[in-house]
């Protein structure tokens, strides 16, 4: 039941949502913007916040008032887009650099699988776009975002989906969450009307989630 509720999760990240436009906050307590640092969120609909009534209610924007309110000082950018693939994500991601992220969140891939896109061009799309990174900022730190395969897509794509982010962020040299729906995925109660979108409870979850592998990015 698990992977099928995961089924119906993914499937609505191409189907579902409008794309929306990155956001910035800026904390308040922050008095020299200059010394403000910046998280970029790069993903599909779930970093979008796709179903909910108030952008602030999704994922990053909770993760990132919590971070501040233990005494860092970050802006952010959500740069989720609703129904992206990682070839989309490579297209847009000069224009996302612009911002000048000290720590870039890329959440990317769902949508690849379920159009059966080959994992192998998968990877190397992610891959371009850590070296791209790499390149023209060195010093920002890169958190990659796990998804997993649906079952549907058979024993042999799922095993070479499945692999490509702990390899990738092996052999790029950065953290990884294994999987971004790990505590909301078939729970119903934190899934919007449609079952499948998490709501304003399920982000909190999901915020929670990748909490523990953004923090040991983090300055003061």
């Amino acid at each position: 039941m698990r992977y099928l509720f995961t089924l119906l999760i993914l499937f609505f990240l191409i189907v579902c949502g409008k794309p929306s436009e990155p956001k910035n906050e800026i904390p308040s307590q922050t008095n020299d913007l200059n010394q403000t640092k910046r998280i970029v969120y790069f993903g599909d609909s779930l970093t979008a916040g796709y179903g909910l009534a108030n952008y602030e209610d999704a994922w990053p924007h909770i993760l990132t008032n919590k971070i501040n309110s233990e005494g860092y000082s970050y802006q952010m950018t959500n740069a989720g887009v609703s129904g992206d693939t990682t070839s989309g994500g490579l297209g847009r991601l000069e224009w996302v650099l612009a911002e000048k992220p000290t720590v870039f969140l890329l959440e990317l891939g769902a949508n690849d699988m379920l159009r059966g896109i080959s994992p192998s061009v998968t990877k190397e799309n992610l891959r371009t776009m850590i070296r791209q990174i790499k390149s023209q900022y060195p010093n920002t730190k890169i958190l990659l975002v796990g998804m997993v395969a649906t079952p549907n897509m058979g024993k042999k794509y799922a095993n070479a989906f499945n692999s490509i982010y702990p390899e990738l962020a092996k052999e790029e040299a950065v953290p990884l969450v294994p999987f971004i729906l790990e505590k909301v995925a078939s729970i119903r109660k934190l899934n919007q009307k449609d079952g499948i979108h998490p709501t304003e409870e399920g982000h909190k979850l999901v915020a929670d989630t990748v909490y523990p592998y953004l923090k040991p990015l983090l300055e003061k």
